[in-house]
């Protein structure tokens, strides 16, 4: 059933305003394998009281509307909803602890067709307690079960492929086999990611992990590659999610370096030789 143009478009979302403390920082860093090394003093700030940071993708789980996808009124067969793409822009770093707001627009819902379905894209703002933005984040939701309502927006502008050439690096991070009972403990408790009979019902063969988890081991494979572990010189990540990954595999992230720190990126599972995320893009400062 087409969803209802107008209603999603001028959806109301409520300012969020969420307080988090540095077990809650220590926790996300430690959800997407920080620490994993515990004699890399270089991972150390991210997951240790003393001198504590927060790695900056952390900002996808703080201050979460909520699956707003699920409430009748938006006319969204929430079913079939999967997360299509995900950007973030850092404008400042995140405090290790402290209270944090939100507010969230959605600024595209766009008509792919009876056959194959809608995008609705989600913007939201990240705030300081002195109400200074933080980070930008854009949510890409592909509703498959939801096109055909006959008017809509343009798509925003699209990722760049990925590069054919051979990679300039290759990272290899391994996701510990528990990650999904770790990273859920966050902001997502979808049983999808912990229950096998969930998982199964859903068709999947095992648990998956959280596509955002997938999200911030490449962030780790990035800022490892190229900042030598300081995450304060990532300052946009984008991406594609094409396949979901499953706790246990290695997540393989290639990477090409363009001018003024522009890095482009891919992430496969290298156990299935699949491609997990693609179009990739992050902004890296010197």
């Amino acid at each position: 059933m087409p969803l209802d143009y107008t209603t999603v478009k001028d959806w109301r979302f409520d300012e969020v305003r969420q307080r988090y403390d540095q077990k809650d920082t220590m926790l996300y860093a430690l959800g997407i394998g920080l620490g994993q090394d515990p004699e890399d003093t270089r991972q150390l700030r991210y997951v240790y009281e003393e001198g504590l940071q927060a790695f900056p993708t952390m900002g996808v789980v703080l201050a979460y509307p909520g699956f707003w996808v699920r409430d009748p009124r938006s006319s969204i067969d929430w079913v079939k909803v999967v997360h299509g793409e995900q950007r973030l822009t850092v404008h400042a770093p995140l405090p290790p602890a402290g209270q944090i707001s939100s507010r969230s627009r959605n600024t595209h819902v766009i008509d792919k067709g009876a056959d194959k379905g809608a995008i609705v894209v989600t913007e939201r703002t990240l705030h300081g307690e002195d109400g200074a933005c933080l980070a930008t984040l854009q949510q890409s939701t592909f509703c498959r079960g939801d096109g055909g309502f006959g008017q809509g927006d343009a798509s925003p502008d699209p990722l760049p492929p990925t590069p054919t050439r051979e990679p300039d690096l290759r990272c290899e991070l391994a996701v510990a086999p528990n990650a999904a009972l770790l990273y859920r403990l966050n902001a997502d408790p979808n049983p999808l990611h912990v229950d096998p009979e969930v998982a199964r019902k859903a068709g999947y063969p095992k648990p998956i992990l959280h596509g955002l988890c997938s999200y911030g081991v490449a962030a780790h494979a990035i800022v490892k590659s190229c900042c030598d572990y300081d995450a304060s010189r990532l300052t946009s990540l984008n991406t594609r999610f094409s396949a979901p990954v499953y706790p246990g595999e290695t997540l393989q992230c290639d990477i090409w370096r363009g001018p003024q720190g522009q890095i482009q990126f891919l992430a496969r599972s290298r156990e299935r030789d699949v491609v997990v995320m693609s179009h990739g893009t992050a902004t890296v400062q010197s």
